[in-house]
Protein backbone atom coordinates (compact mmCIF):
# COMPACT_ATOMS: atom_id res chain seq x y z
CA UNK A 1 0.00 0.00 0.00
CA UNK A 2 1.38 3.40 -1.03
CA UNK A 3 1.78 5.77 1.91
CA UNK A 4 3.76 8.63 0.33
CA UNK A 5 3.77 9.92 -3.26
CA UNK A 6 6.07 12.74 -4.39
CA UNK A 7 5.12 13.93 -7.87
CA UNK A 8 7.20 16.27 -10.06
CA UNK A 9 8.30 18.34 -7.09
CA UNK A 10 9.97 21.67 -7.82
CA UNK A 11 11.16 24.35 -5.40
CA UNK A 12 12.57 27.73 -6.39
CA UNK A 13 13.71 30.27 -3.81
CA UNK A 14 14.07 33.98 -4.47
CA UNK A 15 17.00 35.50 -2.59
CA UNK A 16 16.24 38.35 -0.23
CA UNK A 17 18.76 40.72 -1.79
CA UNK A 18 18.99 41.04 -5.55
CA UNK A 19 15.94 38.90 -6.29
CA UNK A 20 18.00 36.06 -7.76
CA UNK A 21 16.28 32.70 -8.11
CA UNK A 22 17.79 29.49 -6.78
CA UNK A 23 16.34 26.14 -7.81
CA UNK A 24 16.61 23.73 -4.89
CA UNK A 25 14.47 20.97 -6.41
CA UNK A 26 14.06 20.51 -10.15
CA UNK A 27 11.77 17.54 -10.75
CA UNK A 28 11.64 15.01 -7.92
CA UNK A 29 9.29 12.03 -8.10
CA UNK A 30 9.22 8.86 -6.00
CA UNK A 31 6.84 6.75 -3.95
CA UNK A 32 7.15 5.05 -0.58
CA UNK A 33 5.17 1.94 0.27
CA UNK A 34 3.82 1.31 3.75
CA UNK A 35 6.46 -0.46 5.84
CA UNK A 36 9.40 0.64 3.68
CA UNK A 37 12.69 1.93 5.07
CA UNK A 38 14.10 4.47 2.61
CA UNK A 39 17.33 6.47 2.88
CA UNK A 40 17.93 9.65 0.88
CA UNK A 41 21.51 10.66 0.12
CA UNK A 42 23.21 13.45 -1.79
CA UNK A 43 25.96 16.02 -1.52
CA UNK A 44 25.46 19.25 0.42
CA UNK A 45 23.29 21.57 -1.64
CA UNK A 46 21.66 18.73 -3.56
CA UNK A 47 18.19 19.55 -2.20
CA UNK A 48 17.85 16.93 0.56
CA UNK A 49 16.99 19.39 3.32
CA UNK A 50 14.51 21.25 1.12
CA UNK A 51 12.85 17.95 0.23
CA UNK A 52 12.63 16.93 3.89
CA UNK A 53 11.10 20.28 4.86
CA UNK A 54 8.43 19.90 2.18
CA UNK A 55 7.66 16.32 3.26
CA UNK A 56 7.32 17.61 6.83
CA UNK A 57 4.83 20.30 5.69
CA UNK A 58 7.28 22.94 6.91
CA UNK A 59 7.68 24.34 3.40
CA UNK A 60 5.57 24.35 0.26
CA UNK A 61 6.71 23.40 -3.25
CA UNK A 62 6.77 25.82 -6.17
CA UNK A 63 5.21 23.07 -8.30
CA UNK A 64 4.30 19.42 -7.96
CA UNK A 65 2.66 17.69 -5.03
CA UNK A 66 3.24 15.53 -1.98
CA UNK A 67 0.50 13.08 -1.03
CA UNK A 68 0.49 11.36 2.37
CA UNK A 69 -2.17 8.65 2.40
CA UNK A 70 -3.64 10.40 -0.63
CA UNK A 71 -3.90 13.80 1.06
CA UNK A 72 -2.17 16.70 -0.69
CA UNK A 73 -0.01 18.48 1.90
CA UNK A 74 -0.36 21.77 -0.01
CA UNK A 75 -4.09 21.76 0.67
CA UNK A 76 -3.74 21.61 4.45
CA UNK A 77 -4.67 24.94 5.99
CA UNK A 78 -1.88 26.69 7.88
CA UNK A 79 -3.86 26.53 11.13
CA UNK A 80 -4.11 22.72 10.80
CA UNK A 81 -0.50 21.95 9.87
CA UNK A 82 0.85 21.59 13.41
CA UNK A 83 -1.88 19.09 14.28
CA UNK A 84 -1.35 17.26 10.98
CA UNK A 85 2.36 16.85 11.70
CA UNK A 86 1.66 15.73 15.26
CA UNK A 87 -0.93 13.15 14.16
CA UNK A 88 0.86 11.72 11.13
CA UNK A 89 4.60 12.34 11.33
CA UNK A 90 7.31 11.39 13.80
CA UNK A 91 10.59 13.30 13.75
CA UNK A 92 14.10 12.22 14.74
CA UNK A 93 16.70 15.00 14.48
CA UNK A 94 20.49 15.03 14.52
CA UNK A 95 20.59 17.27 17.61
CA UNK A 96 17.79 15.40 19.46
CA UNK A 97 15.72 18.59 20.13
CA UNK A 98 14.98 17.67 23.74
CA UNK A 99 13.99 20.27 26.35
CA UNK A 100 16.50 20.35 29.23
CA UNK A 101 13.91 21.68 31.68
CA UNK A 102 11.64 18.67 31.04
CA UNK A 103 12.25 15.17 32.35
CA UNK A 104 12.81 12.40 29.81
CA UNK A 105 9.24 11.21 30.37
CA UNK A 106 7.80 14.68 29.84
CA UNK A 107 9.87 15.16 26.67
CA UNK A 108 8.37 11.97 25.27
CA UNK A 109 4.86 12.92 26.40
CA UNK A 110 5.01 16.41 24.88
CA UNK A 111 3.27 15.69 21.53
CA UNK A 112 0.52 13.79 23.35
CA UNK A 113 0.07 16.61 25.87
CA UNK A 114 -0.32 19.04 22.96
CA UNK A 115 -2.93 16.68 21.50
CA UNK A 116 -4.89 16.76 24.78
CA UNK A 117 -4.45 13.05 25.63
CA UNK A 118 -5.22 11.82 29.16
CA UNK A 119 -2.24 10.97 31.37
CA UNK A 120 -3.25 7.34 31.87
CA UNK A 121 -3.34 6.72 28.12
CA UNK A 122 0.04 8.41 27.72
CA UNK A 123 1.49 6.09 30.36
CA UNK A 124 -0.04 3.05 28.64
CA UNK A 125 1.59 4.06 25.37
CA UNK A 126 4.97 4.84 26.93
CA UNK A 127 5.52 1.65 28.93
CA UNK A 128 6.05 -0.80 26.01
CA UNK A 129 8.01 1.77 23.97
CA UNK A 130 10.36 2.59 26.86
CA UNK A 131 10.93 -1.11 27.48
CA UNK A 132 11.68 -1.80 23.82
CA UNK A 133 14.11 1.11 23.59
CA UNK A 134 15.81 0.32 26.89
CA UNK A 135 15.05 3.68 28.50
CA UNK A 136 12.63 2.67 31.29
CA UNK A 137 15.20 3.55 33.97
CA UNK A 138 15.86 6.98 32.42
CA UNK A 139 12.35 8.40 32.49
CA UNK A 140 12.82 10.52 35.64
CA UNK A 141 16.19 11.87 34.52
CA UNK A 142 16.80 15.03 32.49
CA UNK A 143 18.46 15.29 29.06
CA UNK A 144 21.67 16.78 30.48
CA UNK A 145 22.07 13.68 32.68
CA UNK A 146 22.18 11.11 29.87
CA UNK A 147 24.46 10.25 26.93
CA UNK A 148 24.01 11.18 23.27
CA UNK A 149 22.97 7.66 22.35
CA UNK A 150 20.39 7.63 25.13
CA UNK A 151 19.08 11.05 24.02
CA UNK A 152 18.55 9.72 20.52
CA UNK A 153 16.63 6.72 21.85
CA UNK A 154 14.46 9.16 23.79
CA UNK A 155 13.91 11.13 20.56
CA UNK A 156 12.86 7.90 18.83
CA UNK A 157 10.42 7.19 21.67
CA UNK A 158 8.94 10.67 21.26
CA UNK A 159 8.53 10.02 17.53
CA UNK A 160 6.92 6.61 18.04
CA UNK A 161 4.50 7.47 20.83
CA UNK A 162 2.11 9.30 18.48
CA UNK A 163 1.79 6.14 16.33
CA UNK A 164 2.88 8.09 13.23
CA UNK A 165 2.19 7.02 9.67
CA UNK A 166 5.73 8.04 8.72
CA UNK A 167 8.95 8.70 10.63
CA UNK A 168 11.19 11.38 9.11
CA UNK A 169 14.77 11.12 10.34
CA UNK A 170 17.22 13.94 9.60
CA UNK A 171 20.85 12.79 9.96
CA UNK A 172 19.87 10.70 13.01
CA UNK A 173 23.39 9.32 13.54
CA UNK A 174 25.20 12.60 12.88
CA UNK A 175 25.88 13.45 16.54
CA UNK A 176 26.51 9.88 17.74
CA UNK A 177 29.69 7.88 18.29
CA UNK A 178 30.13 4.55 16.52
CA UNK A 179 28.66 2.45 19.33
CA UNK A 180 25.56 4.64 19.70
CA UNK A 181 25.22 4.69 15.90
CA UNK A 182 25.19 0.88 15.78
CA UNK A 183 22.56 0.78 18.54
CA UNK A 184 20.33 3.30 16.76
CA UNK A 185 20.57 1.52 13.41
CA UNK A 186 19.65 -1.80 15.02
CA UNK A 187 16.73 -0.03 16.65
CA UNK A 188 15.54 1.46 13.38
CA UNK A 189 15.77 -1.95 11.71
CA UNK A 190 13.72 -3.50 14.50
CA UNK A 191 11.07 -0.75 14.38
CA UNK A 192 10.84 -1.08 10.60
CA UNK A 193 10.53 -4.86 10.85
CA UNK A 194 7.44 -4.30 13.01
CA UNK A 195 5.87 -2.28 10.20
CA UNK A 196 6.92 1.32 10.84
CA UNK A 197 7.62 3.30 7.66
CA UNK A 198 10.87 5.29 7.87
CA UNK A 199 12.32 7.94 5.56
CA UNK A 200 15.85 8.95 6.55
CA UNK A 201 18.04 11.72 5.13
CA UNK A 202 21.71 10.96 5.76
CA UNK A 203 25.30 11.56 4.66
CA UNK A 204 26.34 8.31 6.32
CA UNK A 205 26.96 5.35 4.01
CA UNK A 206 26.77 3.10 7.07
CA UNK A 207 23.35 4.43 8.06
CA UNK A 208 22.01 4.19 4.51
CA UNK A 209 23.27 0.62 4.17
CA UNK A 210 20.70 -0.48 6.75
CA UNK A 211 17.76 0.78 4.66
CA UNK A 212 15.73 -1.23 2.21
CA UNK A 213 16.12 1.34 -0.56
CA UNK A 214 18.47 4.26 -1.13
CA UNK A 215 17.57 7.32 -3.24
CA UNK A 216 20.33 9.62 -4.46
CA UNK A 217 19.55 13.30 -5.07
CA UNK A 218 21.77 15.36 -7.37
CA UNK A 219 21.12 18.89 -8.63
CA UNK A 220 17.58 18.76 -7.27
CA UNK A 221 16.59 15.52 -9.02
CA UNK A 222 16.57 11.80 -8.27
CA UNK A 223 19.88 10.69 -9.76
CA UNK A 224 19.66 6.98 -9.00
CA UNK A 225 18.17 4.49 -6.56
CA UNK A 226 19.29 1.15 -5.17
CA UNK A 227 17.04 -1.57 -3.79
CA UNK A 228 18.48 -3.86 -1.15
CA UNK A 229 17.01 -7.05 -2.60
CA UNK A 230 19.02 -9.92 -1.15
CA UNK A 231 22.11 -7.78 -0.47
CA UNK A 232 23.71 -7.84 2.96
CA UNK A 233 24.49 -4.58 4.75
CA UNK A 234 28.10 -4.92 3.60
CA UNK A 235 27.13 -5.47 -0.04
CA UNK A 236 24.69 -2.55 0.03
CA UNK A 237 27.40 -0.39 1.64
CA UNK A 238 29.66 -1.08 -1.34
CA UNK A 239 26.92 -0.34 -3.87
CA UNK A 240 26.18 2.96 -2.12
CA UNK A 241 29.88 3.88 -2.05
CA UNK A 242 30.24 3.13 -5.77
CA UNK A 243 27.19 5.27 -6.60
CA UNK A 244 28.46 8.18 -4.49
CA UNK A 245 31.76 8.01 -6.36
CA UNK A 246 29.92 8.23 -9.68
CA UNK A 247 27.83 11.11 -8.33
CA UNK A 248 30.89 13.00 -7.06
CA UNK A 249 32.82 12.59 -10.33
CA UNK A 250 30.01 13.90 -12.46
CA UNK A 251 28.77 10.61 -13.87
CA UNK A 252 25.29 10.19 -15.27
CA UNK A 253 23.28 7.32 -13.87
CA UNK A 254 19.54 6.79 -13.53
Amino acid sequence: MEILAVNNLKKIYTTRFGGNQVQALANVSFKVEEGEYVAIMGESGSGKTTLLNILAALDTPTAGQVLLDGRDLAHIREAEKAQFRRDNLGFVFQEFNLLDTFSIQDNIFLPLVLAGMHYREMEERLTPIAKKLGISDLLKKYPYEISGGQKQRVAVARALITHPRLILADEPTGALDSRATDELLRLFASINKEGQTILMVTHSVKAASHAGRVLFIKDGEVFHQIYRGVSTDEQLYQKISDTLTILATGGDRR
